[in-house]
């Protein structure tokens, strides 16, 4: 069984062992830590009320957006206010009578379900990137699942590639997710749009510059409007430089892009790999690393999160 709390909604699923979700629930997102532990309970015992639940009850596996420790503890969650130092796996698994919890990041989970059984099956060295509200990272080294010494390896989102750039959620200035993530997206289309470089975004937010979202420039993008196709290359661009940072430490096979923002569809990929062959370190002497679509959608992180309270 896997869980995997977002900003907006838990997803909980039963899998069997070819990964195949046999059994799903969704419940809205409460605010508040105790509602948090309320609501992940309660999408347990609904799954655990099904004879697939009752079959996988021995372990259940949570995904939780911000820092978790190797304990199970959600630290800090940039996007979920007021949630901090939350006791997930202990307070999970008291809820259900004892059942082994593992809690971990939302997108190491996710990671590890595309690795599994998704666009990085039989890769040893994986980066997935999910581009939302912010971005998150997991990476697999040497098949395993890198976490870090304190579990909190992978919070790629707050990397500084702007010291003076817009203020991030998280306090500091210039996060990469300020500029690569769905919400990124929407400020560097704004931004456009109030600078008169883009009528047809305004149109298609009503006519207020200051409601122009995200999917806004894809739509407008592929009407071949020129300024949303500007923005999508400088987004296109500041996507590619976080990845090609991250490609020359880790050194991955594959790079599996994620999220919401790619339900929306991949045309932003096309430019953002020609954008990394130039910011990746001596591209044209080394092998191809493929930039990919994930697989398993929203359901990723549930997946993942399911498949590693089987295995750890």
């Amino acid at each position: 069984m896997g869980l995997d709390l977002g900003g907006t909604k838990c997803l909980g699923v039963v899998v069997d062992g070819a990964g195949h979700v046999v059994e799903e629930v969704r419940l809205p997102t409460p605010e508040g830590g105790p509602a948090v532990i309320d609501v992940l309970a309660r999408a347990a015992a609904e799954l655990l009320a099904t004879d697939a639940g009752r079959q996988g009850a021995g372990r259940v596996g949570v995904g939780v957006p911000g820092l978790v420790d190797i304990d199970g503890v959600l630290r800090f969650a940039p996007n979920l206010p007021g949630v901090v130092d939350l006791p997930v796996a202990a307070g999970l698994s008291e809820r259900l009578g004892g059942v082994e919890v593992k809690a971990l990041n939302d997108a190491t989970c996710a990671c590890w379900g595309e690795r599994a059984h998704g666009a990085a099956q039989g890769c040893h060295h994986v980066l997935l990137v999910t581009l939302g509200t912010g971005i998150g990272a997991g990476i697999v080294t040497d098949g395993r699942l890198l976490l870090g010494a304190r579990g909190f390896a992978g919070e790629v989102g707050h990397m500084v590639v702007d010291p003076h750039g817009p203020l991030c959620p998280c306090g500091k200035r210039g996060c990469w997710e300020r500029y690569a993530s769905g919400s990124g997206l929407g400020r560097l289309a704004r931004e456009a749009a109030e600078a008169g470089r883009s009528h047809r975004l305004v149109e298609l937010a009503g006519g207020d510059p200051r409601d122009v979202r995200g999917e806004h420039v894809t739509q407008a993008a592929a009407e071949g409007e020129p300024g949303a196709q500007a923005v999508l290359e400088d987004f296109a661009w500041w996507l590619a430089l976080g990845l090609a940072n991250l490609a020359n430490v880790f050194d991955p096979d594959r790079i599996v892009v994620g999220g919401g923002l790619i339900t929306s569809g991949e045309g932003f990929l096309v430019p953002t790999r020609r954008a990394f062959q130039s910011l990746v370190e001596g591209m044209e002497h080394r092998p191809e690393i493929p930039i990919v679509s994930a697989q398993l959608g929203e359901r990723a992180g549930a997946v993942g999160a399911a498949v590693f309270a089987a295995t750890a």
